[in-house]
């Protein structure tokens, strides 16, 4: 045996490496666009773990308050823990206060939490989007450590190389001369949402499956679940 090799075999025996891996990327895409009296949420129903489909019927919107949602999409059991501190959260300020937490509190409690949690971040990507103290659309996008930016829209998941641009183009009009955004109203919302997952679960096999759409106005929300491709 050369000595080439020798030493091959004694580094794949060495007892003094170690790896540590926390995270898995579980899939999923979430959508939010916001208009002057309305905010759509979305996101996709598969749950991914490498090439293997665990689940075709998992949401991943929740709903924090009566006008603020939250979409998370990225390591599942990280998902699942925030969700479950937030929730915590804001039902003690419920209690202690005997009343609702605001959409724009309630985004940057999220915030905090995250940045709390920078040295070993959740490995989840967020949006949050509800009605704001004005009765209007908001939409907050945030990065794993915390950091907040307020939109009119944003994606976020395995598809937003897709979808960001269709959105940054139909909604924002950015890179086009003389052209005037146009005005967000629930229809174009939902057949942008729509469109934008069509096309994305044509080229990502972490997308698929079905959109849950969720529209919160001043009245309450409204919820709709259309089909995507199952392959």
């Amino acid at each position: 045996m050369s000595l080439a090799v020798m030493d091959g075999a004694d580094y794949m025996r060495d007892p003094r490496k170690h790896h540590f891996h926390p995270y898995a990327d579980n899939g999923g895409t979430s959508v939010a666009i916001a208009g002057d009296d309305f905010v759509m949420i979305a996101s996709d129903t598969r749950l991914t773990r490498g090439f293997n489909i665990l689940s075709r019927d998992q949401g991943k919107v929740l709903g924090l308050t009566p006008k603020t949602m939250m979409a998370s999409s990225g390591c599942w059991a990280d998902v699942l823990t925030l969700k479950k501190v937030l929730n915590a959260r804001l039902t003690m300020y419920s209690h202690e206060h005997h009343d609702v937490m605001s959409t724009t509190a309630v985004a940057q409690l999220l915030s905090t939490m995250l940045y709390w949690r920078r040295f070993f971040p959740y490995y989840v990507s967020n949006i949050l989007a509800g009605i704001d103290e004005e009765g209007k659309g908001v939409v907050y996008h945030y990065d794993p450590v915390g950091h907040m930016e307020k939109l009119a829209f944003s994606a976020t998941g395995a598809s937003v190389a897709q979808i960001q641009p269709l959105l940054d183009n139909q909604l924002g009009a950015l890179n086009m001369k003389d052209v005037t955004p146009p005005t967000i109203t629930k229809e174009l919302a939902r057949q942008l949402i729509h469109d934008a997952f069509v096309s994305a679960a044509e080229r990502d096999i972490n997308t698929g499956d079905g959109i849950l759409i969720h529209t919160i106005t001043k009245d309450g929300t409204t919820d709709e679940k259309v089909k995507l491709r199952r392959d």
